[in-house]
């Protein structure tokens, strides 16, 4: 068979697996040194905008080459996934979670799909190696996503996509096998700023940058230390991550809500008010959150911030 032919079909196929397992879009991109994006990321470093996130630094030539994390990788297959919820608690007059961590946490339930999908590449192609990365790696997500066509990087940094808007994961697999590429798609941001405009704390001081020092999810996540006074009464009441530069999106109007059991937010979540928040226990800590990404914080990090969002 010719080898274009084979390419298109091999990547057909996996599309469509793809769709069977869940995921929203499947894009496909050439696996190469990503030239464009290693001055972006030193410079953001050489700026300190990546905070305490010393990771971030690690790995500089693994994070452009998926060569280095596959040997002779030819493709980078990117994977979204929905997560838009029914409900969103955020609007409710209460401490707020970001949606993505309602549920059960996502590198888990993507990652056991994505093994899913590697076994019927193994099975229906032939003998295909690679690694499978679900926000664990130093994998370049958003710039590979755009590169495969599955969307645009937006002006708040995050990926969009003109079906879904913005509330999806990202994965990847980095395979050795050569697959028929997607054309990257154009930026339909426009001239709206509203992203940039709605940020309590301006954390995107330019176009498509986030200084993630001052981002409420760093502040809530990342850091260890103590919430710097200066972001006292900017928090809007967000304790775990924040989702406000993703509502104020006009492209997440075509946000539907997700499918997926796993997702769904645990029975007593909603309807926590302040106060639920302020007096909770370690005991419904581990209960609330026993399989979800809010573990990251661990209690003592939930109590500092809830305590800080307190303080107006």
């Amino acid at each position: 068979m010719n080898k274009e032919i084979q390419k298109h079909k091999n990547a057909a196929l996996i599309k469509a697996e793809a769709k069977r397992l869940g995921f929203s879009e499947c894009g496909i991109a050439k696996a190469g040194f990503l030239e464009e994006e290693a001055d972006h990321l030193e410079n953001w470093l050489k700026q300190g905008m990546h905070g305490e996130m010393g990771y971030m630094a690690n790995h500089f030539d693994k994070r452009l080459d998926p060569t280095k994390l596959v040997e002779g990788a030819k493709s980078v297959v990117v994977l979204s996934y929905n997560y838009f919820p029914e409900k969103d608690f955020s609007k409710q007059d209460t401490y707020k979670v970001a949606k993505y961590a309602y549920g059960e946490d996502y590198h888990y339930v993507i990652k056991r799909k994505l093994k899913d999908l590697v076994k019927f590449i193994q099975s229906e192609i032939g003998d295909v190696n690679g690694r499978v990365f679900v926000d664990s790696a130093p994998v370049m997500e958003r710039q590979w996503a755009q590169k495969a066509g599955v969307g645009w990087i937006g002006k708040h940094s995050l990926l969009l996509n003109r079906q879904m808007g913005s509330f999806f994961f990202l994965s990847e697999l980095i395979i050795d096998l050569e697959l028929e590429a997607d054309p990257p798609v154009k930026d339909f941001c426009g001239t709206c700023t509203r992203c940039i405009d709605a940020c309590p704390t301006d954390a995107i001081p330019q176009k498509g940058v986030v200084d993630g020092s001052r981002c409420i999810s760093y502040l809530t996540i990342e850091l260890k230390d103590q919430i710097p006074t200066e972001f006292r009464g900017k928090m809007n009441d967000w304790i775990f991550g924040c989702d406000i530069c993703q509502d104020v999106c006009p492209w997440n109007r075509f946000s539907k809500q997700h499918q997926t059991p796993e997702f769904n937010p645990h029975e007593n979540l909603e309807g926590m008010t302040k106060n639920d928040w302020i007096e909770l226990t370690e005991d419904v800590f581990k209960e609330l959150f026993k399989k979800s990404a809010v573990k990251r914080t661990k209690f003592e990090g939930l109590q500092r911030n809830i305590s800080f969002a307190q303080k107006k």
